[in-house]
Parts: structure tokens; C-alpha cells; sequence
């Protein structure tokens, strides 16, 4: 199978070739893309909750990051051209400035002393110390103290508290300042990240088994071609808001992959054979195989070379799955 003959090189020097992954910054190489040559910008943003690549970072870093990176696009994507996000809707960054959060988990109490257990012992024996009221309750100093003085602190009382934000009322803010307009919205159901996250076992919070997916459009003529489609998919999926895909089974070569299904979907119903597709944070890649598969051009931006390997190593072996012509 033939799948390049859409795929060319880009002849414009001055800019950045395509159908190539870039290492460096996304805020400033995504200034040196051809103007309205991208059809299609899909990717997810750094969540800046933890991850190794991440460390340090602020939420007015993520804020500046997406920002930048949004309004970057109104030059490069063509008329009529798509902008799509794939984010979950409520992140969590530490806050300096946040509550603590007394979060006792009673399920998970290694004593059974109570507040109220320690308190009566104090009563009785007003000028026993920490150590001395911890053996009479049979329990530990630290449970004596965490009884009286509250601190089971969610993550640990000398870590910063997490505080909850909604994120997509940001993009939107970020790109209709550009001239980028909110087209659509859909949902993508995922497995429940029961090995990610502790929140179904220490706070009320539920397990995150859904993301959303931003469409943001350029203004430009449209082509709705549902061709693009079999029959079948569009009224599965094509015209559905809500998208059921099983998430990436292991994340070991890299922390935040989501399901090529995924951007599949996002670069069959968006684009044409021989459209150019962006991901200015490719991480491992999938963006690009998903164009590739589709017959589609891809531009890449990663800034750890670890990833721009491993993307380049997963594009080899697509690349090697189909008969080649040399150009």
C-alpha cells in the first residue's frame, strides 16, 4: 500500500519542514510554521500535576504555555481550519494560598483512638506529656498528636495544597483573543485511571474517566464532506458527542499517551489525504502515526529529546509498514 503520494516536503526554507519532528520550545517555534499551512492542530497540553517532565512548573506557567501556544495558531492553521484540544476539564495545581485540608480517612486509621479518647486521658491526667498519654491509650505519640492538633493534612502538612480548576473557559479566552472561535465540543470516555490517582480512596472526588475535546475553528470556508466517513462511522461516532475509546494500556514509554483511536478520529472527520497535521507536544509520537496511517502530513514539536527519539523510532516502523516512492 502506497501512502505518500500526498506527503511532500516543504520547499519554503525560511520555514519549518514538515513530514519532521522539531526539538525546542513550542512558544517560539510555533511562530516559524508556514502561514495557513496546518489544516489541523491536534495534541494535549502539559497538565504541569506531577509528571517527571514537569516538575516545577506553576499554574501561571501552564497558563503562559497555553496561551502562547493557542494564539500561535491563528497564522499557521488555513482558513476554515481546526484547532482541537484534548484536555480534562478540571486540573489540579498547587496553590500556596489554598486551605490546608484536614482529610482523616477512617477506612485507613491505623488506631481506633479518637479525639475524644485523648481529651478524657488529658482530664484525667492533666500533666502527662505526648509520650506518657500515648501509653496509657496504647496508641503512638503521632496519633496523639494528629488527634489533638488536626493534622492529617492532605498530601502531608509541609506540601502545598492542590487547588481544583476548571480549564475550558481559558482556551477559550486564549483563542477567541486571537480570532479562533469555539466550534464544538466532545467527550472522550476512558478507562477510570484507578492506578493514577488516589482520590477515590482519600477524598470524595471521582476518578477521572473522561476528557473533553475543544474543536476551535479559523474563520475560512469549511468543506463538510461526509464521505470522509463510512456510512456507519459517521452515525457512530462522526456525529456523536460523546466518543468511547479504551485508554493507552501502558504509559512506560512515556507518562500522558492518549489511544491513536483518538486522534484517528480527530484527523479522519477534520482533514483531507495530503492536509498537513500539527502537535506542537508530540511526546511519542501518535499524532503523527494517525496522519501518517490516514495519508495525512504531520508536523511535530517536542522538547525532550528522550520523546523525539522515541517518536522518531514509532515513525520508522509505520513508515516501514508501507511501500515507499522516492520523491
Amino acid at each position: 500500500m502506497v501512502i505518500m503520494s500526498a506527503i511532500a516536503l516543504n520547499s519554503v526554507d525560511n520555514y519549518l519542514p514538515i513530514n519532521q519532528l522539531h526539538q525546542g520550545d513550542t512558544k517560539k517555534l510555533i511562530h516559524l510554521l508556514e502561514p495557513e499551512s496546518i489544516a489541523l492542530s491536534f495534541w494535549s497540553p502539559p497538565y504541569f500535576v506531577g509528571k517527571q517532565y514537569e516538575k516545577n512548573e506553576t499554574f501561571d506557567d501552564w497558563q503562559e504555555l497555553l496561551k502562547t501556544t493557542i494564539q500561535g495558531h491563528f497564522s499557521a492553521l488555513t482558513k476554515g481550519g481546526f484547532l482541537v484540544i484534548n484536555i480534562d476539564d478540571i486540573l489540579a495545581f498547587a496553590d500556596p494560598q489554598m486551605p490546608k485540608v484536614q482529610a482523616p480517612n477512617k477506612s485507613k486509621l491505623r488506631s481506633g483512638v479518637t479525639k475524644e479518647d485523648v481529651l478524657a486521658a488529658k482530664k484525667m491526667y492533666p500533666d502527662y506529656n505526648r509520650r506518657q498519654l500515648a501509653a496509657i491509650l496504647g496508641c503512638s505519640e503521632q496519633t496523639v498528636d494528629r488527634r489533638l492538633n488536626g493534622n492529617n493534612i492532605r498530601g502531608g502538612k509541609y506540601s502545598l495544597q492542590t487547588r481544583v480548576h476548571l480549564t475550558g473557559h481559558y482556551l477559550e479566552r486564549y483563542a477567541y483573543e486571537c480570532g479562533l472561535y469555539l466550534y464544538d465540543r466532545r467527550v472522550w470516555v476512558k478507562d477510570p485511571t484507578w492506578q493514577n490517582s488516589q482520590w477515590h480512596s482519600s477524598s470524595y472526588r471521582a476518578v477521572s474517566e473522561f476528557e473533553h475535546l475543544y474543536f476551535f475553528w479559523k474563520p475560512g470556508e469549511t468543506v463538510i464532506d461526509r464521505n470522509r466517513l463510512a456510512p456507519s462511522e459517521w452515525s457512530e461516532w462522526g456525529s456523536r458527542g460523546v466518543w468511547n475509546i479504551r485508554s493507552v494500556r501502558s504509559n512506560r514509554d512515556h507518562e500522558a499517551q492518549f489511544p491513536i483511536a483518538l486522534a484517528d478520529r480527530v484527523i479522519r472527520l477534520l482533514t483531507d489525504e495530503g492536509d498537513t497535521v500539527l502537535d506542537p507536544f508530540m511526546g511519542s509520537g501518535t499524532t503523527a502515526l494517525a496522519a501518517i496511517k490516514n495519508k495525512r502530513n504531520y508536523i511535530g514539536f517536542e522538547r525532550e529529546q528522550k520523546y523525539i527519539d522515541l517518536a522518531r523510532t514509532r515513525i520508522e516502523e509505520e513508515l516501514n509498514q508501507y511501500t515507499i516512492p522516492l520523491l
